[in-house]
């Protein structure tokens, strides 16, 4: 299927612009001629396909059904519902302030603001296109997991009283009114406002992603095509304990969402890095670099903000061990 796009890429390479894909230019721009392409077809495919299925999908209506559930329910619910709506860390905040005004629990709201930048349907496809489903599977079931157990931890250090002074009051508002549905189950829209909402929305998201997407790509394409040759195997590639906290504390200064991340995770394992390795690093740049952090700190106090990014560089730092552990028996 996604041979067109190397076609297309050694059709411009070499005919149109005459370079040799033996050479270092030649490689990285092939690389980025043919990630690029292949990525926003993706999003453009996948999203609109997702958007259709999700097109009934009323937040508030997923607000008040969270709502009304059990703690260990809400949990799995929020992170669930994290991972199948693309939504970066700074569309995410309006809807945790959402969850807030609706007295759901911050475990639970956190399950969610954690899963929702790691997880998305493109990167899901992507990454299946690169490690296979093993791989994604587990990547799915421990991304996940990690929302999970970070709003369960947080919930229990009643992290809510690290909150800002107006989501304080939004939550305690929210607990103490009276529980009801905002969307009747009748509001289901026509194929035609489906289409709409769709279109409208891959627009809307690729208006969002697609300068991450020529980052992340070029990142990666410069990491192929000019990074030596078993330069990265030999110095990291050895799966040195240090190598993953390592591999964290660099993603923090950096900021991309998943979909623009994943060329870069290409490029390194292609160079040798191990896969735990990478996706600590990736894991890191998508969840917790300074970026995210200023955005959350319009609804979190600093000492909430601390908590959750030891939380997230512990967690990353465990998954990557486990992945580079598990790697020789997947």
């Amino acid at each position: 299927m996604f041979e067109v796009f190397t076609d297309l890429a050694s059709w411009l390479v070499v005919d149109i612009f005459g370079l040799s894909k033996t050479t270092k230019l030649g490689d990285a721009l092939h690389f980025f001629i043919e990630d690029t392409t292949k990525i926003f077809f993706l999003l453009l495919v996948m999203i609109y396909a997702i958007a259709l299925l999700r097109a009934s999908m009323n937040v508030e209506r997923v607000r008040d059904y969270l709502a009304g559930k059990h703690k260990g329910i809400g949990y799995l619910l929020g992170s669930s519902f994290g991972a199948i709506t693309p939504f970066c860390s700074c569309s995410s905040i309006p809807v945790f302030l959402g969850f807030t005004s609706a007295g759901i629990p911050v475990g639970i709201t956190m399950s969610f603001l954690i899963t929702s930048p790691l997880i998305n349907e493109v990167a899901v496809l992507l990454l299946l296109s690169l490690l296979g489903w093993k791989f994604t599977l587990l990547y799915v079931v421990v991304g996940m997991t990690v929302g999970i157990l970070g709003g369960v931890f947080l919930d229990a250090i009643k992290a809510e009283r690290w909150l800002q002074s107006f989501a304080a009051k939004a939550l305690e508002r929210g607990q103490n009114a009276p529980y009801k549905v905002t969307a009747k189950n009748s509001d289901v829209l026509s194929l035609k406002e489906r289409h709409t909402f769709a279109k409208e929305e891959m627009l809307e998201i690729f208006g969002r992603v697609w300068k991450w997407v020529i980052i992340g790509v070029g990142l990666g394409s410069a990491l192929h095509g000019f990074v030596p040759d078993g330069w990265i195997e030999e110095h990291l590639g050895n799966g040195q304990w240090w190598s993953v906290p390592s591999a964290v504390l660099l993603g923090i200064p950096l900021y991309s969402n998943a979909t623009g991340v994943i060329p870069v995770m290409e490029s390194l394992i292609k160079q040798g890095l191990p896969i735990g390795t990478t996706l600590a690093f990736c894991m890191s740049t998508v969840a917790a670099s300074f970026p995210e952090f200023i955005l959350l700190k319009q609804v979190m106090q600093w000492q909430l903000l601390a908590v959750l990014f030891v939380l997230l560089l512990v967690a990353f730092t465990l998954i990557g061990w486990i992945f580079n552990f598990l790697t020789p028996f997947i």
